[in-house]
């Protein structure tokens, strides 16, 4: 399943066991960096969304999309995570914002140490200093990806109409972990068995802080919302650190 934690690896049939007292916590190393680049982010005036979902959930088309309708002076870059190619960084590269691609080879996540070395590319290549927004766009997956702090500022979590409002109830942590829920494509409703009231209930009861949206960045519809959300975040982030 994954190259990363060697949960890919064969189970060896043996009657010995053995006990392994563990000490430190394994996510560790990954916490310490996380909070490196938190400070980094902090410095750099950046707030940082952190895109998780299963894959073809619309994750790039939200941000293509985003990047269009969203007010121009608001300065944008986006970090892609997949396990191969660079397609959804080709995508992002054509709307004009600063875009690095990390792939894992195998990986079902992000950590935040490649989260790190993302960071020092794109300021490089693009030689930036401060973004209003970085968004980093996560392997497809609802599970390892829950797990991963990479200092990201907000989490947002996005289930499309055609996988079935059950996610939620399927991996609760994802939501448990996030601080926004986004139902997309939600022009595919009338032809979809997906009772938008189940998805927003069953989120909440995990999660009642969540920030549920529901849009379709195809038709546009309910997408102010989404930028609404996007402006506040930013103005907030001025306003902490002194600006007007």
């Amino acid at each position: 399943m994954c190259d990363a934690c060697g949960c890919d690896l064969p189970i060896e049939n043996s009657t010995d066991s053995k006990i392994i007292e563990v000490h430190q916590s394994l996510l560790k190393a990954n916490t310490e960096m996380a909070d490196l680049n938190r400070s980094h982010f902090r410095a750099m005036g950046t707030v940082v969304i952190n895109l998780i979902s299963s894959p073809g959930s619309g994750k790039t088309t939200l941000l293509e999309h985003t990047i269009e309708q969203l007010d121009p002076a608001i300065k944008i870059g986006v970090i892609e995570g997949d396990i191969e190619t660079e397609r959804d960084a080709d995508r992002i590269r054509t709307k004009g914002v600063p875009v690095v691609q990390i792939t894992t080879g195998g990986a079902c996540h992000l950590d935040a140490a490649q989260i790190h070395k993302g960071l020092h590319r794109l300021q490089h290549e693009y030689d930036i200093n401060s973004l209003d927004l970085l968004f980093i766009e996560n392997v497809g997956n609802l599970v390892c990806p829950a797990t991963f702090d990479l200092g990201e500022d907000i989490r947002v979590v996005l289930v499309s109409v055609p996988e079935g409002p059950d996610k939620p109830a399927k991996y609760p942590r994802a939501f448990l972990g996030s601080h926004a829920f986004i139902i997309s494509k939600t022009d595919l409703l009338p032809y979809f068995d997906f009772p938008v009231a189940e998805a927003r209930r069953e989120a909440l009861e995990i999660n009642p802080k969540l920030e549920v949206m529901e849009l379709s960045a195809t038709t546009g519809d309910g997408f102010e919302q989404w930028l609404s959300y996007l402006r506040q975040l930013v103005q907030h982030q001025k306003t902490t650190n002194g600006e007007k």
